[in-house]
């Protein structure tokens, strides 16, 4: 069966997301304000969830409408065939937002749903009753200026939990955003990768696993496994390719961290994501960081001073960090950071800088392009499954 799907991105990976489905073959691709719109069947369903590292979830788009009265809401919802989908014991979990509409309160949307949702399927099955002991769907209404889109949740937990990191620092950086940063930059397999602020190992781990083609999903579970209309036998399929997709290439990365107990973290979380024997984990501080690398690369996401430290502390650091980018004048280097005017400590305009959210905090990612033997600038790195 073929589906309308979407998948969701955090504001500003929107494109990111999109390349990574034109690199696993998809094509008339739709793209708008967190979302990518894509045709797909449920061994779509399977390998999107499975091989994309910056969604944060995959949707069935189920229908489209207008609405401005409940009545209109119901039916709406009601001339959906949810029984193609959604079997007979299958649990409704509706969720509702809804924004500059005249059906402002999503309590009352999400009820009206559920009630369209469940005469729909009385109809089709012939019973009055729903057990709702068996699958979880989990379906969520949205309006905005009064277009209802009705949709279903594939994923279950969000696409960034990859199933590796347990624990994580005082400010985490997601792990589809450390993808994301790792596949803008133009780090190549033959250039060292250095994280100076590692933390938990996100960036490093992402770019390990991006690197050696490990598909972020391998490790986890996903709600529609659940599903008869998808089942356990489509995801093995699509992990069973994917583990054979994995690539064995000689690769560098080194990660500092003054915190030894976040470095004890960031090496267990290696180990479980299976790229340990790439990273090198060391207890320094960045001032005493140094290398006699001739090419290489950073990618790094500091202290911002709106979470940690104080600014006068925060901006003698992106002092250090352009004093360090100096020295290493045939590096590439990527901050990610949400502090307003970091290029006047650091002392040098970014030869490109884009908006990004970690959470929902707005950052921009400045990026520094001097490794003159990287000649594409627009380049991504992206594996084929």
């Amino acid at each position: 069966m073929e589906y309308n799907l979407v998948a969701t991105t955090t504001f500003g990976l929107e494109g990111i997301t999109a390349k990574e489905l034109k690199a696993l073959g998809y094509e008339d691709l739709k793209v708008e304000n967190g979302k990518v719109h894509f045709e797909g069947d449920e061994m779509d369903i399977a390998i999107a969830n499975v091989h994309l590292r910056t969604a944060d979830r995959v949707f069935i788009k189920m229908a489209e409408f207008e609405a401005r009265s409940f009545e209109e809401l119901f039916q709406g919802t009601k001339a959906v065939k949810w029984s193609e989908i959604i079997p007979q014991d299958g649990v409704m979990h509706v969720v509702g937002k809804s924004v500059k509409s005249t059906l402002f309160s999503v309590p009352d949307c999400q009820s009206i749903v559920k009630k369209a949702i469940v005469t729909s399927m009385s109809e089709d099955y012939g019973v009055t009753h729903f057990s709702e002991d068996g699958p979880v769907y989990k379906i969520e209404v949205s309006i905005l200026k009064d277009v209802v889109t009705l949709s279903i949740d594939t994923s279950g937990v969000g696409l960034h939990k990859r199933g590796y990191r347990e624990e994580a620092g005082i400010a985490p950086l997601k792990e589809t955003l450390a993808a994301a940063l790792v596949l803008i930059s133009r780090w190549k397999e033959e250039y060292t990768l250095v994280d100076p602020f590692c933390g938990s190992g996100t960036i490093l781990i992402e770019a390990a696993m991006i690197m050696q083609n490990i598909a972020p999903g391998l490790c986890r579970n996903f709600v529609s496994e659940t599903w008869p209309t998808i089942g356990k036998d489509i995801y093995e399929q699509v992990k069973e390719g994917a583990e054979r997709s994995i690539k064995k290439k000689d690769i560098k990365l080194i990660g500092y961290d003054i915190d030894g107990r976040m470095l004890k973290i960031a090496r267990s979380n290696a180990q479980k994501a299976g790229v340990s024997n790439y990273i090198e984990f060391q207890k320094r501080d960045f001032k005493e960081f140094s290398s006699s690398e001739k090419n290489a690369f950073i990618i790094i996401n500091p202290p911002y001073g709106v979470i940690l430290g104080e600014k006068k502390e925060v901006e003698e650091l992106y002092k250090y960090l352009g004093m360090n980018k100096r020295k290493l004048d045939t590096w590439d280097f990527n901050i990610l950071t949400s502090y307003e005017g970091f290029e006047s400590p650091f002392g040098r305009k970014a030869t490109k800088n884009r908006k990004l959210y970690n959470g929902k905090l707005k950052c921009y990612y400045y990026q520094y392009f001097d490794n003159e033997k990287i000649k594409n600038h627009g380049d991504m790195v992206v594996n084929h499954i």
